[in-house]
């Protein structure tokens, strides 16, 4: 869902350009931000473990404005001509024709059909060809030349290419007028040539096929959508078709293959009918319908196969949500890591940590004590957090005030700079992990499904990472502090003063150095085996008018995906 814009700045920023900036600022991924959503159907709000599958509600939300079919024109059948060979075409004036004759007889070349339907064969004379159909063409010349020449002449014809045409498009379509084109061309082309059914106003049910002013066939767009049926008609010169106005239309958006706008032919549609047309996922277990009907607006909700099996209509206008509202039962949690047995266990829902550890079978490398869990769903909400943060950066760095040239020239170079570094930072993903420390016993933690509980290795490493010349792991001695540890990694990379360190322990939980000696605000603190030591760049406060913001990213990427990012 992310609705991703690139703009290059340069020089100075125009009133137009902020105005646009800041507009398109507060729409993308603003729903996708919200962490709990409540969900009042008829009255009744969900039970607090229900699961309901929003973002596939939310990203199917757009498509549900949009009409079933609406894509079948998009050029393809414009800009592709049928010349196959069609047996029920009828040869029509214009036609061209080739006539091969050997024998007694040689003769190869082509002919065109005259206004009188003939085509005209050297010693033969005429042959009236007008209405005959394509397969039945050579036998048909063939017959003619037959009363000619006795024996020893032999005849193939074939059509070359069928008549010109200029058809007449209208109704409701994008974009009326009178197109050019072959006779053996289908409807498809020439509705294709106009643009298209208009989504708003146009029917895929009800397209007629007019010739002097009589309707001569009717075509259902949907028949050839679904089952790729469609009656081929011959179109001449000066024919029409008419795009009637759309009928009865029911709405379908969440979980199903076919989240558009469905047209029927009659007011009210059975469920089971409408259901056969949309497709719902196998996730989805039932219905919110908002009946748009009269003046006061009425929502039912009601379980899938129970509204089958009850019968329930929709009427015109409804507008149907497909979502999946299932009681959690059991969980699944997958454990990697340094341990023996399975990795997938299956526990029942509200299960803490404390029941899932028994069950697993320990080695003698395991270390229980730095254990990690990663949660998806948490992983999910860092990431949506963070790209909020950073979209928010890139609207105050693209609307950002210049008073002189030379400020302007200096904050486009930094803004290049910033966006630059906002276009890597979108691509981090954070881990989700979860921090297990005092606060709570590591047993009472309530796990997830999906959960990831990763037992690490026994280590004596110490990793180094960041703003290092070598970042590496380096071997664990309780006596360094973290300017000796860097020192084994080869030392700070930019100025030492300037540095912030940022020590994360196994379990999640992080500290952020600021006396190196060993005491961080009167409280001890230690380095520990399987510990990391980052190194945060330095963001300068003068060059970078931006500075506060871009470091706090910074800081959270480091603490959320492990990734030390510098601008």
């Amino acid at each position: 869902m992310d609705n991703k814009f690139y703009i290059f700045i340069k020089g100075h920023f125009s009133m137009v350009n902020l105005f646009l900036l800041k507009i398109k600022t507060f729409f993308p991924k603003v729903a996708s931000n919200i962490v709990t959503t409540i969900l009042l159907i008829n009255g009744h709000a969900l039970a607090e473990n229900s699961l309901i599958d929003a973002d596939v509600v939310i990203e199917n939300e757009h498509q549900s404005n949009t009409v079933l079919g609406q894509n079948l024109f998009n050029g393809s059948f414009a800009n592709q001509s049928f010349s196959g060979f069609n047996p029920n075409y009828r040869i029509a004036v214009g036609d061209k024709l080739l006539v091969q004759m050997w024998g007694a007889v040689e003769s190869n070349g082509q002919q065109e059909v005259d206004m009188q339907g003939n085509i005209f064969l050297p010693q033969v004379g005429p042959i009236n060809v007008l209405g005959i159909l394509n397969s039945d063409l050579n036998e048909k010349v063939s017959s003619a030349i037959g009363r000619i020449y006795k024996k020893d002449v032999f005849i193939y014809v074939n059509l070359v290419a069928s008549q010109p045409v200029r058809v007449f498009v209208t109704g409701n379509v994008v974009n009326p007028g009178l197109y050019s084109g072959l006779s053996s061309e289908s409807i498809l082309a020439y509705l294709d040539k106009a643009g298209g059914v208009d989504p708003l106003r146009g029917s895929y049910l009800d397209v007629e096929l007019k010739r002097d002013a009589r309707t001569i066939g009717k075509v259902n767009l949907y028949d050839f959508l679904f089952t790729g049926d469609l009656s081929h008609r011959q179109l001449y010169e000066g024919d029409v078709i008419v795009v009637n106005s759309r009928q009865h239309v029911v709405s379908f958006s969440g979980l199903v293959e076919n989240p558009f706008q469905v047209e029927f032919n009659s007011s009210q549609v059975s469920l089971d009918e409408a259901m056969a047309i949309v497709q719902p996922l196998p996730s989805a277990t039932h219905l919110a319908i908002e009946r748009n009907q009269g003046l006061i607006k009425q929502v039912e909700y009601i379980e899938i196969a129970k509204a089958l099996a009850t019968e329930i209509h929709l009427m015109s206008g409804d507008s149907v949500n497909v979502v999946s509202d299932k009681i959690q039962g059991s969980i699944a949690v997958q454990v990697q890591g340094e341990h023996l047995g399975q990795s997938q266990h299956v526990l029942a829902y509200g299960a803490k940590l404390a029941d899932l550890l028994p069950l697993i079978e320990m080695s003698d490398q395991s270390q229980l004590s730095a254990a990690r869990l990663y949660r998806p769903s948490l992983a999910k909400k860092q990431r949506e957090t963070m790209l909020t943060t950073l979209e928010i950066l890139q609207s105050q760095v693209l609307s950002a005030r210049s008073e002189t040239v030379e400020e302007a020239n200096l904050r486009s170079t930094e803004a290049n700079l910033i966006l630059q570094f906002i276009e890597r930072a979108k691509k981090i993903s954070p881990k989700g992990q979860v921090i297990l420390d005092d606060s709570l016993p590591i047993g009472d933690v309530t796990l997830e499904n999906g959960d990831v509980v990763v037992i690490p290795k026994v280590s004596q490493l110490i990793h180094i990472s960041g703003e290092v010349l070598f970042p590496n792991a380096v071997i664990y001695q309780e006596s360094l502090v973290p300017d000796e540890y860097v020192a084994l990694a080869g030392g700070y990379s930019q100025n030492a003063k300037q540095s912030r360190i940022i020590l994360k322990k196994a379990n999640g939980s992080s500290i952020k150095i600021k006396d190196r000696s060993g005491l961080l605000h009167d409280a001890n603190w230690s380095i520990e085996a399987g510990d990391e030591l980052m190194v945060l760049p330095d963001v300068d406060v003068k060059s970078f008018q931006h500075a506060k913001d871009v470091f706090q990213i910074i800081y959270q990427l480091a603490l959320s995906a492990g990734v030390v990012l510098k601008i």
